[in-house]
């Protein structure tokens, strides 16, 4: 698959709210659950997530701090809460890269630390 239609695959799932695979969680993502805790303890990160593509089916895995972990609509409607108003417009940022790495066999895995404004 082509990134172009990576892309917009990537865009139907995030901003359209199209199903996921649960299969493809269990195929491709499972597996790097630990992985995940592990980068996001040693980053500090407050949540990680990563999406993959095959064959034209999406999954999504989101870790939080607490350990407590999303799939796929889940996941994708936590990333909604955490990031509010926001969630679009990072989306729309971010899905060229996930596109690009995917393209490239790559996991794209994003780490995020949530910036806390004292008074």
């Amino acid at each position: 698959m082509t990134t172009k239609k990576i892309e917009k695959l990537l865009i139907h799932i995030f901003i359209h709210q199209v199903k996921m695979e649960h299969a493809l969680y269990e195929h491709e993502l499972v597996e790097v659950l630990d992985d995940l805790r592990f980068s996001m303890k040693k980053d500090k990160d407050d949540y990680i997530f990563t999406v993959t593509e095959n064959r034209g089916h999406v999954a999504m895995l989101l870790v939080e701090k607490s350990g407590e972990f999303y799939i796929n609509e889940r996941a994708r409607e936590r990333l909604k809460n955490l990031w509010s108003d926001a969630y679009e417009g990072n989306m729309q940022k971010l899905i060229p890269d996930f596109a690009r790495q995917l393209h490239k066999g790559e996991l794209p895995i994003n780490g995020v630390k949530v910036a806390s404004i004292e008074k």
